[in-house]
């Protein structure tokens, strides 16, 4: 019999507890914080073995994979995150498989999920993504490109905004990551009062593998873990 649901079952719980450990220590409870989990290098056997172990929260970098495993995995129960660059040319395909899309970078992204939504006849959740850390190699929105858009935000009925995402710097370890990481709650703040009617900025996606607990010490609503998952234990 194979290891793998048993593994990542006590990898869940362990990262279950360091959750609980830091929203304690950012004054909340693990239950203000979802954990999404990242399928993004790992097969079918792997993502069952997530949903048996209790999460019903689980996230794709690609559309392509996204299609494949909600094909394939079929459980009411279970909501898809879109965690990665979205293209125009797969808004179609994706918009009916995802509880919430991340990964929101631009005006012309929105217009099209906004189009989409409107055929579909419903309303489509996402986070806008901002690049806080500055790197030319990541996707998002810059910072001062925020207040114009979310001011927009009536202008796509379609579209329900729940919150901002980020990904922090990949140099600088864990110090910079809680530095994005402020950056993008304190932005968040500032941009609150100008919220419009039906938009929120509740969620703050942040926070991966490698950093998941300062994300959740400033103020992550939500987390995207994938490695740590599924890594084989060495103690």
């Amino acid at each position: 019999m194979s290891e793998t649901p048993d593994r990542i079952a006590e990898n869940l719980s362990r990262i279950n507890e360091r959750i609980d450990a830091a929203a304690t220590m950012s004054g909340r409870t693990a239950r203000d914080v979802t954990l999404v989990v990242v399928t993004k290098y790992v097969g079918l056997e792997e993502a069952r073995a997530v949903i048996a172990a209790g999460c019903r929260q689980l996230g794709e970098s690609r559309p392509q994979s996204l299609w494949q495993k909600t094909e394939s995995l079929s459980d009411p129960q279970v909501q898809w995150h879109l965690v990665g660059h979205l293209q125009r040319n797969k808004v179609r395909r994706t918009l009916p498989l995802v509880h919430l899309i991340h990964s929101v970078d631009s005006p012309r992204l929105l217009k099209a999920i906004d189009d989409e939504a409107t055929q579909l006849g419903r309303r489509c959740a996402v986070l806008l993504e901002v690049n806080v850390s500055g790197d030319v190699e990541k996707q998002g929105l810059q910072p001062e490109e925020l207040l114009p858009l979310v001011e927009r935000m009536p202008g796509y009925p379609h579209v329900e905004l729940r919150g901002l995402m980020t990904m922090a710097s990949r140099t600088g370890g864990t110090d910079v990551a809680r530095r994005n990481f402020a950056e993008l709650r304190e932005l968040r703040d500032r941009l609150r009062p100008s919220v419009p009617e039906g938009a929120s900025l509740d969620e703050l996606s942040m926070g991966m593998s490698g950093d998941f607990e300062e994300a959740i010490r400033e103020g992550a609503t939500i987390v995207r873990v994938g490695s740590a998952v599924f890594e084989r234990m060495t103690s």
